[in-house]
């Protein structure tokens, strides 16, 4: 079983995660794990904390001579921040002038202290932070590694910012990731980009934020991952957990999605074909990669929808947790727009639940054994 558990907190001195079941020889580059750290970190409409922390991992076992060995694998990321905020992030004694009580609209803050009964809402806010997205990305690069060694890619691009829509994406998917990194926004459209980046300069203006929509695309999967059978094995439920586990992501769709409840099944439903060289195919992908819980072998299409950043620098209304008395949200160092960012996170947590169900179809103790396993299956394929 492939899983991985993290720890660490927003202004806390690091972030930590231990991944196991990942198989013996699989090569991992830190500078590849590196890139894309560096990659969440981009984007117009980020905050000032993106200026200070320079994200690099450590791994501190489970790796020799640039291979896994099979055992769990540790990694580290520190938070430069840190030093600004040992007295109120000490593990053993905080001050009452240290504390917030003033809960922030649409974040965790007031369901987390109610649930906890905690006092102070940082205690709630560390955790909740999306900083917490730095070691998912990491987390994720390790199954992009493994990914990639069976030809799986996986890119993203930015849909839609506020009101502003990009055109369908006309680029190969292939070397999609590689423009949209050339955007400010991750957008592919270059009216869209500048209407989107006017909208987040109003946006930080006005003290307010904005949201969008993000899409992944998965090149290269083979069919089967995932089951039928039961539904946590579904594989469409598996990444639609994952998207939607991303802080601030509140919807999410598959290929057509909701614009395909419009459509006749007979329009919307993808034909099946048979191609001498290919085998079995579809002439559509409405169902974007997944039929029945399973990738079909086509590209698997999601899209995510992200609500606005709830932490304002013009703050809302609330009410305080210890004096019960209406007064303004606390302000934090914050994103006007993050939505460039979300999709980078959002190819880490897809690279992840895909990782673990080829790792449930072709796993074993080596990555030789995992070839094996995959080759043979192709095989097999082939000959149906």
């Amino acid at each position: 079983m492939l899983r991985y558990l993290s720890a660490g907190e927003s202004h806390g001195r690091c972030l930590t995660a231990i991944i196991e079941g990942l198989p013996a020889g699989l090569p991992l580059a830190l500078d590849q794990i590196d890139r894309e750290l560096a990659r969440r970190q981009r984007g117009y409409g980020r905050g000032p904390r993106m200026q200070l922390e320079r994200d690099r991992v450590q791994i501190l076992a489970g790796l020799r001579g640039g291979k896994t060995l099979g055992s769990p694998l540790a990694m580290l990321i520190e938070n430069k921040d840190w030093p600004n905020w040992e007295k109120a992030m000490d593990p053993v004694s905080v001050s009452a002038g240290d504390m917030l009580t003033n809960p922030r609209p649409g974040h965790a803050d007031l369901p987390g202290v109610l649930k906890y009964r905690q006092q102070d809402i940082r205690n709630i806010l560390e955790r909740a932070s999306a900083r917490e997205t730095a070691m998912r990305v990491a987390v994720g690069a390790v199954a992009k590694a493994l990914l990639a060694l069976f030809q799986v890619q996986i890119v993203s691009h930015v849909v839609a910012i506020g009101e502003i829509t990009a055109a369908a994406v006309t680029a190969p998917h292939g070397g999609l990731s590689i423009l949209a990194d050339k955007s400010p926004v991750r957008c592919l459209d270059p009216e869209a980009e500048k209407a989107m980046m006017a909208a987040i300069r109003t946006a930080q203006e006005e003290g307010d934020s904005l949201g969008g929509i993000f899409e992944v695309i998965v090149l290269e999967v083979p069919w089967g991952l995932g089951s039928h059978v039961h539904w946590d094995r579904k594989l469409d439920g598996r990444l639609a957990q994952a998207i939607v586990s991303i802080q601030g992501v509140k919807g999410v769709e598959f290929g057509a999605g909701f614009a395909g409840t419009r459509l006749l099944g007979s329009r919307f439903h993808d034909q099946i074909v048979l191609d001498s060289r290919r085998g079995f195919g579809f002439t559509s992908n409405n169902a974007g990669g997944i039929q029945g819980g399973m990738s079909t072998s086509a590209p698997i299409i999601i899209r995510g929808a992200m609500k606005p950043i709830p932490t304002l620098a013009r703050p809302l209304q609330t009410v305080d947790i210890r004096t019960k008395e209406a007064t303004t949200a606390s302000v934090q160092r914050t994103d006007s727009c993050a939505v460039p960012a979300a999709s980078i996170v959002a190819e880490a947590a897809v690279a992840w639940e895909l990782a673990v169900a080829f790792m449930e179809k072709f796993g074993g103790d080596s990555l030789a054994e995992i070839r094996d396993n995959y080759t043979q299956y192709l095989q097999a394929l082939a000959e149906c």
